[in-house]
């Protein structure tokens, strides 16, 4: 069995400054980190669902999620250390490099999602 390590717990004056600085779609609010992801329909909807899902269940490290036709909300806290960790950072980070992500954006052999033809709409990106 393995011992159970003390994790660092952030003051929300902390939190607030690391927000800010690298995750700046995120909040903290009544205890969790959020972030609400709008879509263009359900299925961009399920598509978000099912990305947080995945890299949560990969990270080990699991959200709570809101959803409705057109957004997603997730909401990160670290239950066992009571209050924000480094792993709520860090799946926040990477939640939000893997929805965000636009190829089309970045030049190469992947061109993204069309724009002007809403049948592929998926999320509403932050600009």
């Amino acid at each position: 069995m393995t011992e159970s390590i003390k994790e660092r717990v952030y003051s929300d004056e902390e939190v607030e400054a690391k927000l800010k600085a690298e995750l700046p779609h995120w909040r903290l609010e009544n205890g969790w980190i959020r972030r609400k992801f709008k879509t263009h329909s359900w299925k961009g909807t399920l598509m978000v669902i099912n990305t947080v899902g995945h890299l949560a269940e990969a990270a080990w490290h699991h959200p709570d999620i809101a959803a409705s036709y057109a957004f997603v909300e997730v909401k990160l806290k670290n239950h066992h250390a009571k209050g924000i960790t480094d792993k709520d950072f860090t799946l926040a980070k990477k939640i939000e490099d893997v929805v965000s992500w636009r190829p089309g954006k970045e030049g190469g052999a992947l061109e993204g999602t069309p724009e002007s033809d809403p049948r592929f709409a998926y999320v509403k990106y932050d600009d």
